[in-house]
């Protein structure tokens, strides 16, 4: 009987202390944050010659993995420095969903880099993340034509050397 009495305020803290923790979890939208580029050298990565991309649209897409339907649960364009933010509601569960670039406003710079046109993004809370903020990898469009600097600075990259001194 002792044992029982000690234990019901254990459970009263535990259950007041988690129900802002379960109300979160329902009515709070997850926060994706990404950033897009222009690869200006063609390499399929982030160098020093990087542009970063403002005005680029992207969506957030949700397939079922039973239906295979997909679904766009938000688009973002982004801002200063290729960044943007993407508000979803609701929780996926176990949906397969990924930031995946739609159009670039550049005229030289505007084919999605086929290795780099998509970023898997979590949006569930089954999976035990605290928090409503995920970023994404960053995405990135190819430049019609290398720099002409792409050169040296493959030289450098390759040769393991300082790319600081270009």
């Amino acid at each position: 009987m002792e044992m029982a009495r000690s234990s019901v305020p254990l459970i009263a803290v535990l259950c007041v202390s988690l129900l802002p923790l379960a109300a979160m979890a329902v009515g709070t939208p997850f926060h994706i944050e990404g950033c897009v580029y222009c690869d200006t050298c063609r390499f399929g990565f982030e160098t020093i010659a990087t542009k970063y991309i403002t005005g680029a649209k992207v969506r957030i897409v949700c397939k079922d993995r039973l239906t295979l339907k997909s679904e766009v649960v938000g688009e973002a364009v982004t801002r200063r420095r290729g960044r943007y933010r993407v508000a979803v509601t609701g929780d996926r569960q176990d949906q397969q969903c990924v930031a995946e670039l739609v159009h670039s406003p550049m005229s030289n710079c505007h084919v999605a880099d086929p290795g780099r046109s998509t970023a898997t993004v979590i949006l569930t809370r089954s999976n035990g993340a605290a928090s409503t903020r995920h970023f994404a990898n960053a995405m990135g469009f190819l430049q019609d034509q290398p720099l002409r600097s792409c050169a040296a600075l493959r030289k450098h990259y390759l040769a393991d050397g300082d790319v600081r001194a270009i």
